[in-house]
């Protein structure tokens, strides 16, 4: 199968903000440092499949995204992208994808079918098959009722359709989303994500960036997680909940720092692995729920109070936890 997309080393650092002062007050001691957004990134997308990223705000999955569509420039490294160069042949690799924006971007003085066939004009797509292309799109994705009117007339999940609309009337190879259900409705995030189903069963290579697991879970043939700009796992979602260290995730919220709970509880019978941040307290544990009383007592013992407790069977968060110390959102 021949790729859809390849980086190599890829690389992004933003210059240091500037330093703030107080009012009237001395320069700060320390000068503020250049921020690496993404350090030395490897991916291989394959034609015709689902890739997501996943990770949390700020891990480098929209910068990731903007160097792939040209819209930011790399620091170093190479990407291709449906077999152009994103520096050398910029113009190129736009003529080749279509990108659907984290929040719906139409221009509102346009009706629906309007904002359709303009956007194909930029393309050098004639009126004629614009507009053709345009009914047959807003058909497909089920808002061909709106057709005429004002795009403020529309829902949030259907603003988002119309996004996707968009980014398919120049009939590119490669489709990304950056958080394609971010601020929608649970009915419209299924909704968009049977769209998204159906565009790939038409053989369309998908690139999407998201922070929910389930939308990760359910919809991608592979995932990479990423988090400070580094690839930590790439694989097939069931293959990364594989590699979920433990049966259960066992987090024990108590009334005072855990420090001194982490190596007793780590000791137990069936941990895997225990950490501490604060007053949380985190393990793995392959007895399940049956550690939690031994738990407990390895907190009282120590003068702590459990606050809460709460269970995670082996998942995707899970395994980011035990690759980051952090949860995904």
């Amino acid at each position: 199968m021949s790729a859809a997309i390849e980086t190599r080393s890829l690389r992004k650092v933003y210059p240091a903000p500037p330093a703030k002062r107080g009012r009237g007050g001395p320069a700060p001691s320390k000068t503020p440092s250049p921020v690496v957004a993404l350090d030395a990134l490897d991916l291989t997308v394959d034609e015709g499949e689902l890739f997501g990223m996943l990770g949390p705000n700020g891990a480098g999955k929209t910068t990731t995204i903007g160097i792939l569509t040209t819209r930011v420039r790399v620091s170093g490294g190479e990407a291709i992208v449906a077999g152009a160069n994103v520096v050398s042949e910029a113009a190129v690799v736009r003529r080749r994808i279509g990108v659907v924006p984290q929040r719906p971007n139409p221009d509102r003085g346009l009706s629906v079918v309007e904002n359709l066939i303009f956007h194909a004009s930029y393309f050098g797509v004639a009126r004629a098959e614009a507009t053709k292309r345009a009914n047959e799109l807003l058909e497909r994705l089920g808002i061909a009722d709106k057709r005429d009117g004002k795009v403020d007339a529309l829902s949030g999940g259907q603003q988002q359709r119309l996004m996707i609309a968009r980014a398919l009337t120049h009939d590119p190879r490669i489709i990304f989303l950056d958080e394609p259900t971010v601020g929608l409705d649970p009915q419209a995030r299924l909704g968009l994500w049977e769209t998204l189903r159906e565009l790939h069963a038409q053989g369309r290579t998908i690139v999407m960036s998201t922070h929910y697991m389930e939308e990760a879970d359910q919809l991608c043939d592979r995932l990479a997680i990423i988090d400070q700009g580094k690839l930590l796992a790439l694989d097939t979602p069931s293959r990364l909940k594989a590699q979920a260290p433990g049966d259960t995730l066992v987090e024990v919220t108590f009334d005072a720092d855990v420090a001194p709970v982490v190596d007793a509880a780590r000791a137990l019978d069936g941990v895997s692995n225990a950490e501490g941040r604060g007053v949380l307290l985190r393990v793995f544990s392959r007895r399940g729920g049956q550690i939690i009383p031994a738990l407990i007592d390895a907190g009282e013992a120590r003068g702590l109070t459990v606050r809460d407790i709460h269970l995670s069977r082996p998942s995707l968060e899970t395994l980011f936890i035990s690759l980051t110390g952090r949860k995904l959102a």
